[in-house]
C-alpha cells in the first residue's frame, strides 16, 4: 500500500485542455495511450522545460515573465500540482512552448514516457533555491541532466540560481562557485564533461531573470547571428552605442548587437518599453477604443539628465528595437531614421525566411506523422 505521503501520488497532469505525455493512470487520466499523447505531437514548437525541487520558485519566474504579474502577488501562489504549459507561438521570434514540472514528479519513473517529455525539448532550466539547503536539488540536477542528455542529446542544460536577492553580493558570488564546482564535479564523475550547464543568478524583483530567459531563448532562435550583424550595421552607421531587439509581451530580448551587455542599460530599456506601453494603453487606442496601443507609428523618444538618449521604434507587432545614443549622435536624426527603416525591412525579410522554414517543418512533421499512421494501420491489417 502506497505511503500517504509518498509525493509521486499527486493529481492528475495535464496541460491546460488536454493531456500530456503517456502518464500513469493514477494521475487521472482516462483513454489509452495514443489518446492521451493527442495535442502534444501536433505541435512541434520547441519546448522550454521548467523544473527543480518544489517551492524553488518555478511558477512565480513563469508568471513574472510570460503573464506580468508583480513579484509581490507570487507569494500568494499555491505550490503546482500539474504541469502548467504555456504555448508562445504568437510573436515572430520567440515561438515555444514552457512546461513547468511539479516539484514532486520523478519524470524518469518508468511509467512516464521520457521520449514525450524530452524529445522535442530545446532547453531544460533547472531552478535552484540559493537561500535553502540545495544539497538535494543538485542531486535531482544530475539525475535530470544525465537521463535527459540520454533521450535528447541536443538539449540546453541551462541552471537557474533563484532567489539571490535576500543574499550579499559576496554570498552571491561563493553559491554560485560552489552550485558550478559541485554541479560539474558530479558530471565529470559520470565521465559526461561534454555536457555543458549554463548558470545564472536570478530573482523576480530585478530584471535578473529577464536577462537570464532572454539568453535562453536566444539559444533556440536559428537567425540569431544573422540579428546581431544587423544591429553592428545599424550601431555603426547611426552611431548607436547599444541597441536590443525587444519582445514586446515578455521584455525578453531576441537579439542584441556584438558589445557586451551592460545591466543597467539593459534594465533603462526595459523601462522605457514599460513606460510606452503603458502611455499608450492609456492614450494610444482611438475614439472607438479599436486597434492595438502598439502599431507602426509607435516610437518614442527620451533623452535623460547625463545626455543620453533612449530611442523606440516599432519593428512589428511583436518586436521593438531600442537603442541608447549619445545626444551628438541624436542630432543626426534623418539619418538614424533612415537606417532604421532599412534595418527593418531587413529584420522583415529574416522573419519570412524564419516563418517559411517553420512552416516547412510543421509540413515534413506532419507528413512524418501520417507515414507513422500508415505503417501502424498497415500492420494492424497485416
Amino acid at each position: 500500500m502506497a505511503d500517504d505521503h509518498d509525493p509521486y501520488n499527486d493529481p492528475e497532469i495535464r496541460y491546460g485542455s488536454y493531456v500530456v505525455g503517456s502518464f500513469p493512470k493514477e494521475f487521472g487520466f482516462v483513454g489509452d495511450a495514443e489518446e492521451n499523447l493527442a495535442g502534444v505531437e501536433d505541435n512541434n514548437l520547441p519546448r522550454i522545460l521548467l523544473m527543480g525541487l518544489r517551492r524553488s520558485g518555478k511558477s512565480s519566474i513563469q508568471k513574472v515573465v510570460f503573464h506580468k504579474m508583480a513579484p509581490n502577488e507570487t507569494l500568494f501562489l499555491e505550490s503546482t500540482n500539474k504541469i502548467v504549459k504555456d504555448d508562445l507561438s504568437g510573436s515572430s521570434f520567440v515561438k515555444f512552448q514552457i512546461w513547468d514540472f511539479p516539484g514532486q514528479i520523478d519524470y524518469f519513473d518508468t511509467q512516464f514516457d521520457a521520449d514525450v517529455i524530452f524529445g522535442n525539448c530545446g532547453a531544460l532550466i533547472f531552478v535552484i533555491d540559493s537561500q535553502d539547503d540545495y544539497s538535494e536539488a543538485l542531486n535531482r540536477l544530475n539525475t535530470t541532466v544525465i537521463k535527459a542528455h540520454k533521450v535528447n542529446p541536443d538539449i540546453k542544460f541551462e541552471v537557474f540560481i533563484h532567489k539571490v536577492d535576500g543574499l550579499s553580493d559576496d554570498h552571491k558570488i561563493e553559491v554560485q562557485r560552489d552550485i558550478h564546482q559541485r554541479a560539474t564535479g558530479d558530471l565529470e564523475d559520470a565521465s559526461l564533461e561534454s555536457i555543458h550547464l549554463s548558470f545564472y543568478l536570478t530573482s523576480i524583483y530585478d530584471h535578473s531573470i529577464f536577462e537570464a530567459f532572454s539568453k535562453v531563448v536566444q539559444k533556440l532562435i536559428c537567425h540569431l547571428g544573422t540579428l546581431e550583424n544587423l544591429l553592428n550595421i545599424f550601431n555603426s552607421n547611426s552611431g548607436i552605442e547599444k541597441s536590443f531587439l525587444f519582445d514586446v509581451c515578455s521584455k525578453i530580448y531576441i537579439a542584441t548587437d556584438s558589445s557586451p551587455v551592460d545591466m543597467i542599460t539593459y534594465e533603462l530599456c526595459c523601462d522605457m518599453l514599460d513606460v510606452v506601453i503603458d502611455i499608450s494603453c492609456i492614450y494610444g487606442l482611438q475614439e472607438d477604443r479599436e486597434g492595438s496601443v502598439y502599431d507602426q507609428r509607435s516610437t518614442s523618444i527620451i533623452q535623460l539628465n547625463n545626455s543620453t538618449v533612449l530611442y523606440l521604434r516599432e519593428v512589428n507587432r511583436f518586436i521593438a528595437l531600442v537603442a541608447i545614443l549619445r545626444e551628438n549622435s541624436y542630432e543626426k536624426r534623418g539619418l538614424i531614421d533612415y537606417n532604421f527603416h532599412c534595418l527593418r525591412k531587413a529584420l522583415q525579410q529574416v522573419l519570412e525566411l524564419d516563418k517559411r522554414n517553420h512552416l516547412n517543418s510543421n509540413d515534413s512533421f506532419a507528413s512524418a506523422g501520417e507515414n507513422a499512421n500508415d505503417r501502424t494501420e498497415n500492420s494492424v491489417i497485416a
